[in-house]
């Protein structure tokens, strides 16, 4: 009905038309606002430059920036300006003065500022489909009064009134404190913030405080600026997304790690895989995405924590065959910078991994890594709940790498509790036995069907991964520091033996 009703104006902006359900309502004016640096130059630009992809008239009237710094700001996103009408006005000392010129536009009754009427002449003659003012700060400089600066912005309102022309207003914020009057004005108001963290990139976020006419996705959206321009991740929505699937089981490929696991790793479905440093987490999960796509899936790994280099050598000396693609029969490997990448970009990156690449197996390694994306950390349990929702959803098999702090013993901590997110946990411990360190291997929990209780020993060599039979012969493996159980009991026949003599006797 919406789409039937309203004509769009698609923004050329990577995530934003999916935020506003299809782009900006057409023949509408709206507010742009964020701090200097925020990005809403690039933003403005990329609009009219997907405008003229759309064969419309594009003005750009600048109070703020000249010609030749707009256009040296677009070449260094590798664009050309060629197309779009640049409107120059430069105020004068005069304007900044603000005498009795500065009045509200009426076009009979009252006389116009000499800024004004240049902008409306200009938009007289050249009959833009779409427009970018820039920016309100230098408007509200000439106004010098608050009741003037909204007449103004009134009577621009009232201008474009049934001209066909979607208008894009930008403010710096430089007014104190926000501008709601402005903003009640506008037909919907984008705002864009950005934000230095302690360690890392600026976290640049956006969010649609106002959208007339139609819904939109509220909430903040993570966005970047690169050069190509800037892009926007939309808040992931893990009930949007879903498609029907087959649940079969993803096996290992290792007789006895899919033994542990009752067969195999069910299809939408999330599996935990936690323990110490070192015990082979990255390596297990490797190869189940190695087994998956030698049966035809393709794989996706995101690694946070060690090199793409790194992790190839690893899998090729331990025999885990990998063919890197990101087609059927293949593995994608991703090297992540924590310290680089949001929570929403990444999220992106999956959902591209899934939809356009067909991706059925997904590998985050690490969660730790992740944790270190994540700028607030009372979001994260939120938004790790939403991607493996929707990863579920679409039939993917997850696997959560996880590393605890601590060597051995039963006191080991998790970077932060999401067992109850993961629908299997797969637990591995180091213990001693012999005089040797070795590795041990279980499974906690599998909701979708049955598993091993017991616990294994896990070890890595050129051939990949083996497992013993299951340990029935050590009690408090888990501890580190495990007993022999046939001691055990040999100690306590001794003892029946020995009483029995005595009865006897």
């Amino acid at each position: 009905m919406e789409k039937a009703t309203f004509e769009r104006s698609p923004t050329g902006v990577p995530g934003l038309d999916e935020i506003l359900h299809g782009g900006l309502l057409a023949g509408r004016l709206y507010l742009l606002d964020g701090n200097p640096g925020a990005g809403k130059t690039t933003l403005a630009l990329q609009y009219l430059l997907e405008g003229i992809r759309q064969g419309e008239r594009c003005l750009y009237v600048t109070l703020s920036e000249s010609r030749d710094e707009l256009i040296a700001g677009a070449r260094s996103h590798g664009w050309s300006l060629d197309g779009i009408e640049i409107l120059e006005l430069v105020s004068d000392d005069r304007d900044l003065i603000g005498d009795q010129d500065v009045t509200m536009y009426h076009p009979v009754e009252v006389e116009l500022t000499q800024t004004t009427r240049k902008v409306l002449d200009a938009v007289e003659r050249f009959r833009p489909a779409r427009m970018v003012f820039d920016s309100l700060s230098e408007l509200r400089l000439l106004a010098q009064t608050s009741l003037r600066y909204r007449r103004q912005i009134l009577a621009l309102k009232q201008f474009f009134i049934g001209r066909n022309c979607t208008v894009l207003l930008l403010d710096d914020r430089t007014a104190e404190g926000s501008d709601r009057q402005l903003q009640s004005i506008a037909h919907g108001v984008i705002s864009l913030d950005h934000r230095p963290p302690t360690y890392g990139s600026a976290l640049r976020q956006m969010h649609v405080v106002k959208f007339r006419g139609s819904d939109f996705r509220s909430g903040f959206h993570d966005l970047s600026i690169r050069h190509g321009g800037l892009e926007i991740y939309p808040r992931l929505a893990a009930s949007e997304h879903g498609s029907a699937f087959e649940r079969d089981m993803v096996a290992s490929g290792v007789a006895g790690l899919d033994a542990l696991m009752g067969g195999g790793i069910d299809r939408g479905t999330a599996t935990l895989i936690v323990g110490p440093p070192g015990t082979g987490k990255s390596t297990v999960a490797l190869q189940y995405a190695a087994a998956a796509a030698a049966q035809g899936d393709h794989a996706a790994i995101f690694a946070f924590e060690e090199t793409k280099a790194i992790l190839l050598a690893r899998a090729a000396g331990l025999g885990i065959r990998i063919r890197e693609g990101n087609g059927e029969g293949e593995v994608s490997v991703r090297q992540l910078d924590p310290a680089q990448i949001t929570p929403g970009e990444f999220a992106q990156l999956v959902r591209h991994a899934v939809e356009r690449d067909d991706a059925r197996i997904v590998v985050i390694d690490s969660l730790n890594g992740y944790l270190n994306a994540m700028p607030d950390d009372k979001s994260l349990m939120v938004q790790l709940r939403e991607l493996l929702s929707y990863l579920n959803n679409r039939g993917v098999a997850t696997f959560l790498v996880a590393a605890q702090s601590g060597l051995m013993g039963p006191n080991m901590r998790s970077p932060a509790d999401t067992s109850y997110l993961a629908d299997a946990v797969v637990m591995l411990r180091m213990f001693e036995h012999s005089g040797r360190v070795k590795k041990a291997i279980s499974t906690l929990k599998k909701r979708s069907g049955a598993h091993e209780e017991s616990i294994r020993q896990i070890w890595f060599d050129a051939d990949g991964i083996h497992l013993s039979e299951p340990l029935v012969a050590l009690r408090g493996v888990l501890t580190g520091v495990p007993s022999d159980e046939h001691a055990h009991e040999s100690h306590d026949q001794l003892n029946q033996r020995s009483h029995a003599r005595v009865d006897g006797a």
